[in-house]
């Protein structure tokens, strides 16, 4: 019995200074301290007395016979072996435990029944801790190319709460852990912002983050039962336009958030808000469906109030009709509170009157889009950059793409290949239409690449040119437009400096009837079919042949002035 009582309290003996141990002691002193960091984490000092009494046992349960405990129990050095094999035992018993939950634990504590009771819940929680991330990554990676892929991207007038919507999201969807959002918010007090937590799940910039505006469209995805769903955070500010049309140039549908909160909607909407603003750059970048969701229902100033949400939606309904959406078909109004999740994935107790679907299963429940996967591929360029090789990102538009195979990139006629092929940075062998992609190319250097530039297969190239006639719907512009009027072309992912060279007719909203004579200028509100020459050569298509590369906007000063059409692209004079 001696040895064995020295094994636990050594270093009250050694304090203690016992003559006869100490010659003992010299040899062993040496073990000790490395027994220290040998026997982790203070658990031989709580272990060792349970399980000096109970461990032997268990060997005895193994063997069967309950009188051999006395020798058993002599053998004082085998207990830090035994106790390895018994951590040893408790992780097998974890394997053991997706087989059977229910029986493994009691068994699976080192000292039988209830020897070391204490230690196993912090075994499991320590385990379950493990577990839940893996859960979260595996299923993402397994399905990801079997989904309808849809490109959805948030619109609305600054602080309306897009990327804070974007976040709850990717946290109800279990896109972001906990953990990182318990960081962020903790990020988030220290800058007196503790609102904006959310909203960093998209805005991963620093200066995004200390301004709490978005400035480049961020992008995420998540996945619902049915499809894989790209988020596309564009940014409100009116300085950054441009970046919020290249966003909805990718995307399928739209999700329009206007804040209820008194003031915050009025602003957006009136004539310098970007609320009005982007409902009408999404229609014009081909967006069918919209989805208006209005934010902040959990204000204290609105505190989920069906008057303020019909009120809201009596405002913007002959607005969306003006600008070419179908109420009735193409917009669903459904009210939401961003910061808190309520309605996004599951439905509001405090919102009683409101009966459809929550957000995130109503963009489920949406038909699917009908896209031609054996048509010609087309690939706008939204983005480039360096990374052992060229990569390029953009949406697929029509065709499909398969890792090797050799593309030409337009307008320079560059021919490339395809080394790496990523869909929302999972890799695939091919994509199909509608999905976002990373492609890393050979035989292109970066340099050589803008955004604005396509992707085509050999066989049937892209029209490039740098004169069309096309059909503008004059929307805002204070003084009359002539020919020699400059402005800012956006078509597709493309931005490049245009010029009014003729007016060829004016067109009559109403009846489509053409005007005989040339008009000499045109005003706001009126359509006419005009002749543009751009400063460079761009790529483009007639809107009849392909919709999504013949649609475009002009803008000036900071402002949206038209939106159009091409109709016919005029061959160069040589």
């Amino acid at each position: 019995m001696d040895p064995r009582d020295t094994a636990p309290d050594s270093w009250e003996q050694e304090d203690d200074g016992e003559a006869p141990v100490d010659v003992q002691l010299s040899a062993f002193s040496s073990l000790n301290v490395n027994a220290k960091p040998f026997v982790p984490n203070i658990n031989a000092a709580e272990f060792v007395p349970s399980f000096v009494q109970k461990g032997p046992t268990e060997n005895l349960d193994c063997g069967g016979g309950d009188t051999v405990a006395s020798m058993e129990i002599a053998e004082p050095v085998v207990a830090p072996l035994e106790n390895g094999d018994a951590e040893m035992a408790v992780e097998e018993t974890w394997e053991q435990k997706g087989a059977e939950p229910s029986e493994a634990e009691p068994g699976g504590g080192s000292g039988g029944d209830e020897g070391p009771a204490e230690d196993s819940p912090q075994d499991e929680g320590m385990e379950d801790e493990e577990e839940t991330p893996a859960l979260k990554v595996a299923p993402v990676l397994k399905d990801a190319p079997k989904k309808e892929h849809v490109n959805v991207v948030f619109i609305g007038h600054v602080d309306a709460g897009k990327s804070t919507i974007g976040g709850q999201i990717m946290y109800l969807t279990g896109m972001v852990e906990k953990r990182t959002l318990e960081k962020y918010e903790r990020e988030a007090k220290e800058k007196n912002r503790e609102t904006w937590y959310l909203s960093w799940a998209l805005d991963t910039n620093q200066e995004e983050r200390d301004k709490g505006k978005t400035v480049e469209v961020g992008r995420a995805y998540f996945e619902t039962e049915k499809k894989h769903f790209t988020i596309l955070d564009a940014p409100g500010h009116k300085s950054f336009v441009p970046n919020m049309i290249g966003g909805a140039s990718q995307a399928d549908l739209a999700v329009l958030v206007i804040s209820a909160r008194k003031g915050e909607f009025e602003t957006g909407f009136e004539k310098g808000g970007q609320t009005r603003e982007h409902a009408m750059l999404a229609k014009t970048a081909g967006v069918k469906h919209l989805i208006v969701l209005v934010n902040k229902m959990d204000d204290p100033t609105v505190n989920w109030s069906l008057e303020r949400y019909e009120e809201c939606k009596e405002k913007l309904v002959p607005f969306l009709r003006k600008v070419g959406f179908n109420p009735k078909k193409d917009i669903h109004f459904m009210p939401c509170s961003g910061l808190t999740g309520a309605n996004l994935k599951e439905p509001a107790e405090m919102c009683t009157w409101y009966t459809g679907l929550p957000f995130i299963p109503h963009l489920d429940s949406l038909p699917n889009l009908n896209r031609s996967s054996d048509g010609p591929v087309r690939l706008p360029i939204v983005d480039k950059y360096k990374d052992m090789g060229t990569v390029v990102l953009g949406k697929l538009e029509s065709g499909s793409i398969s890792k090797a195979q050799q593309l030409i990139m337009m307008p320079n006629r560059h021919t490339v290949e395809v080394l790496n092929l990523l869909s929302d940075d999972v890799e695939t062998d091919d994509a199909g239409p509608g999905e976002n992609l990373k492609l890393r190319l050979k035989g292109i250097e970066e340099e050589e690449i803008l955004p604005g530039f396509i992707l085509c297969n050999g066989e049937n190239l892209c029209h490039t040119g740098r004169t069309f006639d096309a059909q503008i719907v004059i929307i805002e512009h204070k003084s009359i437009i002539c020919p020699g009027y400059n402005a800012v072309l956006h078509i597709h992912t493309c931005i490049e400096e245009v010029q009014i060279t003729a007016l060829i007719c004016l067109v009559d909203k109403k009846t489509g009837e053409k005007s005989k004579t040339r008009p000499r200028f045109v005003k706001q509100d009126q359509v006419c079919i005009a002749r543009l020459r751009t400063a460079g050569t761009i790529c483009l298509e007639t809107f009849k042949d392909f919709p999504q590369m013949g649609r475009f906007t002009l803008r000036d000063e900071g402002k949206t002035i038209a939106i159009g059409k091409v109709l016919k692209l005029v061959a160069e004079k040589e």
